[in-house]
C-alpha cells in the first residue's frame, strides 16, 4: 500500500477534514468503544456489575489510595451515583475504604485482594485488544493515535492521563 493510500483511500491531510472524514472517525470511536469493553462486560455481568463499577475498579487499582474527591473529579458523575456503585463494592470486598492520616475527613481507596483480582481481568482482556491493534499498525500509529485521543480529552483530563503515564515509567 502506497504512503498515499490508506485501504484504498487517499490519505487525509488533517487540516482540511470532510464532514465524511469526521463521521467515519465518529463511527470508528463508537465501534471501538463497543468492542473494548464488550469483553468486560461479560465478566462484570458475572458479578451484576456495570460499567461504572468497572471504571471504578480500574481508577482505584491504578491509583492506589485515591480519595474519594479526586475519583469524583476523574469520573465526572455526582456523589450519589459514586456512593451507590462505591457502596456495593465495599460491601462486596472488592475495596477498601481507609480514612487518610493526614486529614481525618478523607477516604483513600485501596482494591481488595478480590478487587485486585477482578481488575486483572478486565484489564488484560483489555490489554490483548489493544496491544493487537497497536502491534498491527505499528509504532508512528500509536503515537498518532495517543496524539489524537489526548487531542480529543479536555485539558484537565490531558494532564491526569500524562501525569499517571509519567509515573509509571
Amino acid at each position: 500500500m502506497s504512503d498515499q493510500q490508506t485501504r484504498g483511500r487517499p490519505r487525509v491531510n488533517p487540516l482540511f477534514l470532510r464532514d465524511e472524514d469526521l463521521r467515519e472517525a465518529i463511527e470508528l470511536l463508537f465501534f471501538a468503544y463497543r468492542d473494548f469493553t464488550g469483553e468486560a462486560d461479560a465478566v462484570l455481568d458475572a458479578f451484576d456489575f456495570g460499567r461504572a463499577h468497572h471504571r471504578i475498579i480500574y481508577f482505584v487499582g491504578a491509583n492506589p489510595g485515591i480519595s474519594v474527591g479526586e475519583l469524583l473529579a476523574i469520573l465526572k458523575i455526582t456523589k450519589q451515583s459514586l456512593s451507590r456503585v462505591l457502596s456495593q463494592l465495599v460491601d462486596e470486598a472488592f475495596i477498601t475504604q481507609e480514612t487518610d492520616a493526614n486529614d481525618r475527613r478523607r477516604r483513600r481507596l485501596y482494591l481488595t485482594d478480590k478487587g485486585a483480582s477482578l481488575e486483572r481481568q478486565l484489564t488484560d482482556r483489555q490489554s490483548r485488544r489493544v496491544a493487537a491493534a497497536f502491534r498491527d499498525a505499528g509504532a508512528d500509529a500509536v503515537a498518532g493515535f495517543r496524539t489524537v485521543m489526548r487531542g480529543i480529552i479536555n485539558e484537565e483530563d490531558r494532564d491526569r492521563v500524562l501525569r499517571y503515564r509519567d509515573e509509571a515509567s
